[in-house]
């Protein structure tokens, strides 16, 4: 065991002390020294080229039972520690810790220190934990390598530490979010996870256990090479909840490597390289006289690229639900040609800051439509969603969506989707709806607080709470009712005591429309969109719901109105423009009847 333990701790010792730069980790008589107590009831997994060759790589993870010993917590102190869980509204038990993550030099091309912080998180994951916290450094980038797991920095704990000659700062991940680019990694990962474990006795370490990680030709698959579907039925293969894209910058050697992979798997069934015709769209918008003259484009392109090749520029994006591989332009450029467009109706200034939103949307049927139009238009760059459904054949009258996607929830459908419009964006998905559980998380917690809500669920609980929550928080509401174009806004960041709905329902709380029945449901619905003012043949079509139709009648032409509408509204608020709370109607029958034409 002391032998074991010995050798884990020279092996970090040698890799933090690094040629000098962290004298701390070698003693007066030039041994290396990390001794922690924390070691011993740990988890230790260590990477190693054969099963019994020397180690290469090495991370360790600790359970609440020695949170005592944290060095989260003995870096913040006792009370800071377990103030910053509860702000993340997270417990002790419940909280576990990775840290040591180190790799030998010579091996960091291999992608091992990947492959080591992945199965840390799967390891976490299938032992229950609910989030992950952890120290990092700061000096060669590693806080934003952990920031490709889903790990954010907790705001207000980074400082220099001695110890370590850098800035340090602590890192948090929850483990009901998709792990960032690695969350298809993770996912195989936590299921190989009891395989790939042996004994504490064999291991000799004691309370730890220790997995031999033999990365071999396996080493290229941490950075995202795993086939998606292989062919099988998208519903029922692994990869089907599956929404994040995979992106691969050649400027960093380990992605270099993650591609060659991918190519070798005979997960890509297609490859779109457009780049150089991006690069000229890129030149052109910032200065359009130069459409006047090819060679002027050329010359700008080449200084553009200055020297790079274009095969290398810009990043790759893999879409493992489809198999596609898809040559881009890098984020900000990207971004800058796709809504060159808006300029003149959004302007760039404008466009950065709407692109700084996170959005809210509960309801992927309508809001679907909310939801496309939103990534189109560059109006968030952060989005939340919440469905419970999946997407069924009598959905396909008004959901942008295909065959190929019956059975995968409407969350994962419009994900996919946004994505492939905007690789960059940041989404995160509630495939359970929004529940009571979740509601927290949904509107405050994740990655980030939301600033503004699409509401455009069926349920009037749902409705109504998600409003109580919304007030509460100063979060403006926007609704479309997919009738006569009914646009609802509640401006709850302007008027924190405005009454829920416009006060339609009265003194109505969300405990009094739990539980209903469905005619009660039915009249819910109807006091909220205001029965007197539906039309006619929504009018006719309610004492026909459950007897000659199976549900609300709902066509695509009004869910596309719902998404204009919506869309118009959430960008002037988010941008501080007019937009006051109120009840507004878009009636296509009214607008276009013959006394409304123009023409004389």
């Amino acid at each position: 065991m002391a032998e074991s333990v010995g050798l884990v701790r020279e092996l970090r010792a040698r890799i933090l002390f690094d040629r000098g730069r962290r004298p701390d980790f070698r003693a007066a008589d030039g041994s290396y020294a990390d001794s922690q107590e924390l070691d011993f009831g740990a988890w230790h997994f260590i990477a190693r080229r054969e099963a019994d060759g020397r180690p290469l790589g090495y991370v360790r993870l600790s359970t609440p039972q020695t949170g005592e010993l944290f060095q989260t917590r003995a870096y913040l102190g006792a009370g800071r520690y377990e103030e910053v869980l509860r702000e993340y509204g997270l417990g002790v038990a419940e909280t576990f810790e990775h840290s040591r993550l180190v790799v030998e030099h010579q091996a960091r091309k291999l992608g091992l220190g990947v492959y080591l912080n992945a199965f840390a998180i799967a390891a976490a994951r299938c032992l229950g934990a609910k989030a992950m916290i952890g120290t990092s450094g700061t000096a060669d980038g590693q806080d934003r390598f952990h920031e490709r797991f889903g790990f954010r920095p907790v705001p207000g704990t980074r400082r220099y530490v001695e110890h370590y000659t850098e800035d340090v700062v602590i890192m948090l991940y929850r483990a009901a979010q998709r792990a960032g680019e690695y969350a298809d990694l993770i996912e195989r990962l936590e299921e190989d996870f009891p395989a790939a474990t042996v004994s504490a006795r064999q291991a000799g370490l004691g309370a730890a256990v220790e997995a031999c990680l033999a990365p071999g030709a396996d080493t290229r698959r941490p950075v995202g090479a795993v086939a998606a579907g292989r062919g099988r039925g998208e519903a029922d293969t692994e990869a089907a909840a599956r929404w994040r894209p995979v992106l691969y910058d050649l400027g960093r050697e380990q992605d270099r490597r993650g591609l060659e992979a991918l190519l070798d798997s005979g997960g890509v069934r297609q490859i779109l390289d457009t780049v150089d015709e991006q690069l000229r769209e890129l030149v052109t918008s910032r200065e359009p006289g130069l459409r006047s003259s090819a060679q002027a484009v050329e010359r700008a392109v080449a200084e553009q690229l200055d020297g790079t090749p274009a095969h290398d520029y810009g990043i790759w994006a893999f879409y493992p639900w489809s198999g596609r591989l898809v040559h881009l332009l890098p984020r900000e450029e990207f971004r800058l040609v796709r809504t060159d467009r808006n300029r003149g109706r959004i302007e760039r200034p404008e466009q950065r800051r709407l692109l700084e939103r996170r959005v809210g949307i509960i309801g992927l049927s309508v809001g679907s439509s909310a939801a496309l139009t939103f990534a189109m238009e560059g109006i968030g760059g952060a989005f939340k969603l919440a469905d419970f459904d999946s997407l069924s054949v009598s959905n396909l009258n008004r959901l942008r969506a295909g065959v190929h996607h019956l059975g995968l929830n409407k969350c994962v459908i419009a994900a996919r989707q946004m994505v492939e419009i905007d690789p960059w964006l940041d989404i995160e998905i509630y495939p359970g709806g929004l529940t009571d559980e979740t509601m927290e998380d949904f509107f405050s917690g994740g990655a980030g607080p939301i600033d503004l809500l699409v509401e455009e669920c069926d349920t009037p609980y749902v409705k109504f709470a998600a409003r109580e929550r919304a007030r509460a928080l100063g979060i403006p509401v926007v609704m479309d009712a997919n009738d006569r174009g009914l646009l609802d806004v509640e401006r709850f960041d302007l008027e924190p005591d405005r009454p829920l709905l416009h006060g339609l329902l009265g003194e109505t709380t969300s405990a009094d429309l739990a539980d209903l029945t469905p005619q009660e449901a039915v009249d819910a619905i109807l006091t909220m969109v205001d029965r007197e003012r539906i039309s006619p043949e929504l009018t006719a079509s309610i004492t026909q719901i459950g007897v000659t139709l199976s549900s609300w009648p709902q066509l695509a032409s009004g869910v596309a109105l719902g998404g204009a509408l919506t869309a118009d509204a959430a960008r002037r608020i988010l941008l501080g423009q007019p937009r006051p709370s109120g009840r507004f109607y878009t009636d296509l029958e009214l607008l276009t009847a013959a006394d409304r034409s123009t023409l004389v």
